[in-house]
């Protein structure tokens, strides 16, 4: 179980008793007020306040970060029956600033069944492979379950021929959507909006360098992986 108590920001305002919902809004990756509700209620967190977390005003931050042209409808149905059974895969990027570890691209992985996601950062597209190689190693041992099949775009990060070589090496079923079909890939394609409106509040309240982006996506990343139920 996560102990919360010490997650701080680095803030600088006079907090009220009305505001400490607020402040946890905040600390907590700016995710939506319903969930801090639905975690306090369980007890998921430890150090987490049972109070009444609403939105009684607009969030500054939310509005400019998460604000998006259009959505895709959300997927009810879970067509897996354990982890690992198939794993959503995409890039994020290229970003027009380079992280701080010299990255321009975020290799996101979501597991259909658990939705828990993985996020790696990477330089150029050729090394989706040496890290998801690295990747399938290490969770099948972690997990002590093989991966049955994944599912990605056709992207040349993910269409080629080491790709190809390997997946049938281990057994993989390797699945594509359609050209120009983002909606194929929803799973992901969802998370890595989530990840990407979480990083540019975050980004945008605490005025950092677009540089920290890798930074505030892994924090947001961490985060929403805590906060599934």
């Amino acid at each position: 179980m996560l102990n919360v108590s010490c997650i701080t920001f680095s803030m600088s305002c006079l907090l009220t008793r009305n505001d400490e919902s607020w402040l946890w809004h905040r600390r907590l990756a700016h995710i939506h007020m319903h969930h801090p509700n639905r975690i306090a209620s369980k007890e998921l967190l430890v150090g987490l306040p049972k109070l009444k977390y609403e939105r009684d005003k607009l969030c500054e931050a939310c509005q400019k970060g998460k604000q998006t042209k259009s959505t895709f409808k959300p997927l009810n149905v879970i067509s897996t029956s354990e982890a690992l059974e198939l794993l959503h895969m995409d890039l994020l990027g290229p970003s027009r600033t380079m992280s701080l570890g010299g990255n321009y691209y975020d290799l996101v992985i979501v597991d259909d069944y658990s939705r828990f996601t993985w996020t790696f950062f990477i330089a150029t597209k050729d090394e989706s492979y040496h890290v998801f190689k690295r990747f399938v190693k290490v969770v099948q041992n972690e997990k002590n379950c093989s991966i049955s099949s994944i599912k990605s775009d056709l992207g040349r990060g993910f269409q080629n021929k080491k790709f190809d070589r390997f997946c049938s090496k281990l057994g993989i079923e390797h699945n594509f959507s359609a050209p120009r079909t983002p909606q194929q890939n929803g799973v992901v394609e969802r998370k890595n909006r989530s990840l990407e409106e979480l990083a540019r509040t975050m980004l945008n309240e605490t005025e950092l360098p677009k540089y920290f982006w890798a930074d505030v996506v892994s924090t947001a990343y961490y985060v929403l992986n805590w906060v599934l139920i």
